[in-house]
């Protein structure tokens, strides 16, 4: 819901960490373009102006570095993109995401009354599969490793503590060659793409424009809460690898068999993020009048994808 108190200091100052990842570069482009000051927090020596190191000591993060923001953004997290999702692997995926969020929210927490505006990233794999459903932001947590990873996730930024302004913003699949349009760009140009599994199921998803345009609007806007980023209109499976075919002029014929997919990305992967089914609605950000660049998923594959020739 929208947040009564005006920005923290009122300032153009945003902090961002994670900008190296594909969300929080383009969001620092679209900041920087509009002519705010941008603090990036990362994990190395700082080189440029705006830097600052951070979590490469056990030394915590200095508050006064967050102090006066009008918003700090947290978008760190390795990819979940990479196969197969070994034990190892996962340990890695959780403590990527709960190590930075927990250092921030304890600096936002020391800040107290003048902590900023904390926005912090999770996933519409936080519902987990619900065929049928319409997934609101009120709707319960799913039964899955990538839906408790996302509850810890959402727990460790909630540590921020009660005065601070906290949004949850729960990300879809970002369509661009670099998010989910990854695996299926080279099965699309070798001609073998087709259904996953039945190809009915539901599919969330979001173009990195509107993500950028969303996470901007979390913060014009001042909402708090959990906020859905993720199209408004319902996709498929098939709607996304169609369009994809579509604009590439490639056939879409061959479907991938569930247990060929369990066998190659392993059980989790397969059921995360290519089998399950989730109609998750943005609707706190449709109620706070948030407008789409790109309504349907055809639309976002457009944007993203040049026209075959």
């Amino acid at each position: 819901m929208p947040e009564d108190r005006p920005p923290a200091g009122g300032g153009r100052r945003i902090v961002v960490a994670g900008a190296s990842g594909l969300i929080g570069g383009a969001l620092v482009e679209s900041l920087r373009a509009d002519g705010f000051t941008v603090t990036t927090l990362v994990r190395r020596p700082a080189e440029a102006a705006g830097e600052v190191e951070w979590l490469t000591t056990a030394e915590p993060l200095d508050p006064e570095v967050l102090a006066g923001a009008a918003a700090v953004v947290g978008l760190n997290g390795a990819s979940i993109g990479r196969f197969p999702w070994t034990g190892a692997y996962k340990n890695t995926l959780l403590w990527s995401r709960i190590e930075p969020t927990r250092a921030l929210a304890r600096a936002m927490r020391e800040l107290g009354p003048d902590a900023p505006h904390f926005v912090s990233a999770s996933a519409v794999g936080y519902y987990g599969s619900r065929p049928g459903a319409r997934l609101s932001e009120d709707a319960p947590r799913g039964d899955s490793f990538l839906a408790d990873l996302c509850g810890e996730w959402e727990s460790a930024a909630l540590g921020a503590g009660d005065d601070a302004a906290v949004t949850i913003v729960r990300t879809a699949p970002i369509v661009h060659p670099r998010g989910v349009l990854k695996p299926l760009l080279l099965l699309t140009r070798l001609g073998v793409a087709g259904p996953i599994g039945r190809g009915t199921q539901a599919w969330p998803w979001i173009s990195l424009e509107d993500e950028v345009r969303a996470i901007r609007h979390v913060i014009d806007a001042r909402l708090t809460g959990p906020v859905n980023l993720s199209g408004p209109t319902r996709a498929t499976a098939n709607d996304l690898g169609f369009a994809l075919a579509v604009r590439m002029n490639r056939p879409f014929l061959l479907r991938a068999p569930v247990w060929g997919m369990r066998l190659v990305l392993g059980p989790d992967a397969t059921e995360a993020l290519l089998t399950s089914d989730a109609n998750v609605v943005p609707t706190a950000l449709l109620q706070s009048g948030f407008e789409f660049s790109h309504p349907t998923v055809e639309d976002a594959v457009a944007a993203a994808v040049p026209a075959a020739p």
